[in-house]
């Protein structure tokens, strides 16, 4: 017999937007509610969530853009989690497996088996599924792979170089036959970390000097690709840099996300046109198709040493919020997570 819990017995928080943020959110337009779970119909399981992911999207989906679930005050967040499976009413998912699912923002989740992924904790720790793994490494392989494909021999500009996205993709780019690849990131430590740890040619401190600048220094006869998380400045830059038949693939636009007024293109656009350049843009939901390809040369790499991970892990539901909105200001190296408190107690009926 299946059973499911009493939803009065599951100590359950999660977090929800208590007002739409006017630029750069602050603490106060997110509250840590508790709330009751549905009971675990057919087909469902109820996963005690471990970890969550912090993206700077979450930002995007508060102002309604139309390619997210909107955000509005009341609403719970959204988000990739990874936890246990506590009570399962569905056959293909045992209880006891770890799985990951597009619930997080709680400490329990009532989600279909049909929209969980069953992961193998033992060829990579859990929260590499949620990073690397995830869609954060689908994103920069696909975009890298199909969406403006790398090519031997190509100079390579990475954005947002440090940071969760960024960071794999330098090193997938050189795996993929890049002849030099570039980062910036915010701040001298970062853009350190790119060189010493992450295995880039060039670190640029975005801070430091303007990156046109920077990068006119770096690579006197320009580059090739540009995979841009940044936007604005970043981005204008990168045209100018850009070589004959170059690549930008548009990935994020992190510099405009808290902004309260249309932000201003990039004023040598049409600089594009005679370069015979192109501009690629990517959403990850697209290319959900290649990610048992990426699993399967993501771990590869993982285990020979070539690809290497950065982690900010916080701790804590209730310093979510704090997470996100440090994000949002560039205050984590790889992946933002947040490591969820141990399970609180439930109990099952029959």
């Amino acid at each position: 017999m299946t059973t499911h819990p009493t939803p009065t017995t599951v100590i359950n928080r999660q977090v929800q937007l208590a007002a739409t943020p006017v630029g750069t959110p602050r603490p106060h337009d997110f509250q840590l509610v508790r709330t009751d779970l549905p009971r675990t119909g057919p087909g469902q399981l109820l996963v005690r969530n471990t970890w969550m992911s912090v993206d700077p999207y979450m930002r995007e989906a508060m102002k309604g853009v139309p390619y997210l679930p909107p955000l509005r005050p009341g609403d719970a967040l959204y988000g990739a989690a990874a936890g246990e499976v506590v009570v399962s009413r569905a056959q293909t998912v045992p209880v006891g497996a770890t799985v990951t699912h597009f619930s997080g923002w709680c400490d329990y989740a009532v989600v279909d088996a049909a929209g969980a992924s069953v992961v193998d904790t033992a060829a990579a720790p859990v929260p590499a599924y949620l990073g690397v793994l995830g869609a954060t490494g689908l994103t920069a392989y696909a975009t890298l792979t199909e969406v403006a494909p790398v090519r031997p021999g190509d100079v390579v500009f990475v954005s947002a170089a440090a940071g969760a996205v960024g960071s794999v993709a330098g090193q997938i780019a050189r795996e993929l036959g890049a002849a030099r690849v570039i980062g910036s990131a915010g701040g001298a430590d970062k853009a350190r970390t790119l060189v010493a740890e992450l295995g880039f040619d060039e670190g640029l401190d975005h801070r430091a000097a303007p990156l046109c600048e920077q990068l006119a220094k770096v690579a006197p006869d320009g580059i090739d690709y540009y995979f841009d998380n940044v936007g604005g400045d970043h981005l204008e830059a990168a045209i100018g840099a850009l070589r004959e038949r170059g690549r930008i693939a548009m990935v994020g636009a992190v510099s405009t996300y808290n902004a309260t007024e249309p932000p201003r293109g990039p004023a040598n656009l049409f600089v594009l046109s005679s370069k015979n350049a192109s501009l690629h843009g990517m959403l990850v939901g697209g290319y959900t198709h290649l990610h048992p390809e990426w699993i399967g040369r993501g771990t590869a790499w993982l285990a020979a040493g070539v690809l290497r991970t950065r982690q900010t892990v916080v701790e804590g539901l209730e310093q979510a919020p704090a997470a996100l909105i440090g994000v949002l200001r560039g205050a984590n190296t790889g992946k933002m997570l947040v490591r969820l408190a141990a399970a609180h107690p439930h109990r099952e009926e029959a």
